[in-house]
């Protein structure tokens, strides 16, 4: 007996099994054991629902679980027998149920829906609930305590039925007859009622069917009761209607208001919700969890707020003090200077006082000596005494000097005239120093050649800004100012600038740039507005090495004139050579920016003016090949040539001034007549190479003018042109699309 004991003793509780589960390594568990070990892996953060795998105690092996959790595993009907005949057996008595159940399980019940109620959900017909409700053993035996229970409606519950592992010490024996009844010692989970010993004894005993009734400490009626329906009395609710989202019965499906609704069942619907709230607790957590960091940061924010708040507070009031200081300073000083010039002041006034006392004595003196004088009668002692005195009196009245001292009273002290006006303004002004006001950049005042641009600037605050600072790039045609200074990598920086203007040199020539102002003191800067300046054209001349031998060239190698006495000039690859190819090329190359000269026609009626690459034929005329691009005159017709095919075009037979604009980086050369500001033609080209300005004559002479800028007229047709361009880019570019209908050059 007591190796078949062992055999049938629980690993984990020491103690016969009670409601086995046949773990699918073939080892067994009791139901309650292997509850426990799944609430010994939960956690906060783990709940019991999301568990879905546990080892075997015995042999360690996986087990995992399905949706139903332990209720999915198969029970062993076999080994819970065997038990049952090794306790009848070993017990005295024959109706022990109590001690066959003392370890019965405390867990969750899952009240099963019934065949009719799942056809029901499946759209099928069948009996209602109640039909199918109670147990085999209370159908077969019709126990008297089946129809014994209180039936309570849970209006407000939101859960599936549940027992609930809480003894109630209180519950009573609801089979008993006798009033008042015992208190309850076991709950059959199957029956759903409670029992006291002697009715428990009464009414299960030890042999099938009641052997495989659950039995679990008592718990209130409430608790193992499922939910009812609020239609149908004492109907189970089982299903769950979606278009009124409230829990009903099958008899609500089958025969009341939500037979026409979709329904689920309680298995889906839990599912789902569960599902639903754990993830919305899951974001709410997570939403918590970045609230309380949100709070963290800002109660970090509200601390350092204080800490600032007692810096510059007492910054403030150690500034304040110094300014005080520097005015008692300031106060002691004049003082001083007031007392010393009050000490000379009243020295000299002393030194006037004593002058005119000894003074006022000598001419006393003096008057009672004349007085006596005049008090002598006798004429001849008279004439003997007052001459000398009448002298002196004279002397003295005429001479104020000797009389009276030179006296100068300044009590005013004018010269220590106190006026803080100024000084008061700015203390009244007293405050945090703020960023400069933006600079303006003075188009007007700036200035450029080919190859610099000055730039002149204001600012309303030029006592508070400590330094400027220029930004300058090449302008790429981007009208989003602030796009263009976020993410420009060419920027070129000139700091600690202390003037209000500044030159930049070694510029591209005939190149737009823009420019930006900041103005920079300690507390910050403030950049002006973009400002779009544009150096000059590159000058050039005419190259003597190019030019046909037929050409004579000014000294200042800016005019050509056809000339046809030949010349005896070297020959070399550069120069214009064929019969009628009377050439000059300028002495520049150009690979980037825009640029505009004139060419001064005069009476020439026969020329060809335009761009050439350095490999263009000098044995052709221009025009004739593809690597150069003319405007041309013969006689009464202007026409435009390349690569050998010609077009005419419109120009007036008064035409004394050409425009060339050539914008390299935007691959296009117009003509233009520059006196009466009209547009006579542009070429599109796809630039490969550096091009430079080629002239041709057949008869008199033409005069060049370079580096100038750019006319506001043309200037206004190239922004025109480069917006076009921009609005056709990703469309196949030809490199010559103006050449459609020109005739072969003959």
């Amino acid at each position: 007996m007591e190796t078949l004991e062992s055999e049938l003793t629980c690993p984990i509780c020491l103690e016969l099994f009670e409601d086995p589960l046949l773990l699918p390594c073939a080892h067994s568990l009791c139901f309650n054991c292997a509850h426990r070990i799944l609430v010994s892996h939960c956690s906060t953060s783990k709940p019991l629902e999301s568990i879905s795998a546990f080892q075997c105690p015995t042999c360690r092996y996986v087990i995992t679980l399905n949706h139903r959790g332990l209720e999915g595993l198969k029970r062993n009907v076999t080994l819970q027998n065997i038990i049952d005949r090794f306790q009848k057996a070993s017990l005295s008595g024959p109706n022990s149920p109590t001690e066959s159940r003392r370890l019965q399980p405390q867990r969750p019940y899952t009240a099963t829906i019934s065949g009719t109620i799942a056809g029901t959900i499946g759209g099928g017909g069948g009996t209602s609930g109640s039909s199918a409700r109670g147990s085999p053993a209370t159908s077969s035996h019709s126990h008297p305590h089946a129809n014994h229970t209180n039936h309570t409606n849970h209006t407000n519950a939101n859960h599936s039925p549940a027992v609930v592992a809480k003894m109630d010490p209180r519950i009573s024996c609801q089979f008993c007859e006798q009033d008042p009844p015992r208190e309850a010692v076991k709950t059959c989970v199957t029956c759903e009622v409670s029992y006291c010993d002697r009715c428990l004894r009464a009414t299960h005993p030890n042999k099938k069917p009641f052997t495989s009734h659950r039995l679990v400490e008592p718990v209130p009626d409430t608790h193992i009761r499922g939910l009812t329906c609020l239609e149908h009395e004492n109907e189970k609710v089982n299903m769950y209607c979606l278009v009124d989202d409230q829990l009903i019965c099958a008899l609500c499906k089958l025969v009341g208001r939500h037979r026409e609704h979709q329904v689920s069942s309680l298995t889906e619907r839990f599912d789902k919700l569960k599902q639903t709230l754990e993830n919305n607790l899951t974001n709410l957590v997570k939403r918590n969890s970045e609230l309380e960091n949100q709070m963290a940061k800002l109660i970090q924010i509200c601390q350092q707020v204080e800490v600032n708040t007692a810096m510059h507070e007492a910054k403030l009031v150690e500034e304040c003090d110094e300014l005080v200081e520097i005015i008692r300073q300031r106060k002691q000083v004049i003082a001083v200077k007031i007392k010393e010039s009050k000490v000379m002041k009243l020295r000299k006034l002393a030194q006037q006082i004593a002058n005119c006392r000894q003074c006022l004595e000598r001419s006393s003196a003096l008057i009672t000596q004349a007085e006596q004088s005049l008090k002598e009668n006798d004429h001849a002692r008279f004439l003997q005494t007052a001459r000398n005195v009448a002298e002196r009196v004279a002397m003295a009245t005429a001479s104020s000097q000797v009389l009276i001292p030179d006296v100068n009273l300044n009590e005013a002290f004018d010269n220590f005239a106190l006026d803080f006006s100024r000084e008061k303004k700015i203390l009244e002004g007293l405050d945090y120093l703020t960023a400069p006001n933006p600079p303006s950049i003075r188009d007007e005042l700036c200035t450029a050649s080919h190859d610099t641009i000055t730039v002149h600037w204001t600012s309303e605050d030029e006592f508070s800004v400590t330094s400027y600072e220029l930004q300058y790039t090449i302008y790429t045609g981007q009208t989003n100012f602030i796009s263009l200074y976020n993410s420009a990598d060419s920027w070129m920086i000139v700091p600690n600038i202390k003037q209000n203007h500044y030159t930049v040199h070694g510029l591209q020539s005939g190149t737009r740039y823009i420019f930006f102002v900041k103005a920079i003191n300690q507390a910050g800067s403030r950049n002006s507005e973009p400002a779009r300046l544009k150096t000059n054209s590159q000058p050039f001349k005419l190259d003597p090495k190019t030019a046909h031998k037929k050409l004579r060239l000014s000294n200042d190698c800016l005019t050509m004139e056809k000339d046809e006495s030949s010349l005896k000039k070297s020959h070399t690859p550069e120069r214009f050579s064929g019969t009628g190819s009377y050439g000059a090329a300028g002495n520049v190359f150009i690979d980037s920016g825009c640029h505009y000269w004139e060419v001064l026609l005069g009476a020439s009626t026969w020329y060809a003016i335009g761009v050439a690459y350095k490999s263009a034929p000098k044995n052709e005329w221009s025009g004739k090949n593809s690597s150069s691009w003319v405007f041309s005159r013969c006689n009464n017709n202007f026409m435009v040539r390349h690569d050998g095919k010609e077009m005419l075009v419109e120009a007036s037979l008064q035409l004394r001034r050409l425009g060339v604009l050539l914008d390299y980086d935007n691959n296009s050369l117009s003509f233009h007549d520059a006196m009466n500001s009209q547009h006579i033609h542009t070429f599109e080209i796809s630039f490969l190479l550096p091009v430079v300005p080629t002239f041709m004559i057949w008869n008199k002479s033409v005069m060049i003018l370079s580096g100038l800028p750019v006319p506001d007229f043309v200037d206004g047709l190239a922004s025109d042109l480069q917006e076009q361009q921009q609005q056709q880019m990703g469309l196949c570019r030809q490199e010559s699309p103006y050449l459609t209908g020109m005739k072969t050059c003959h």
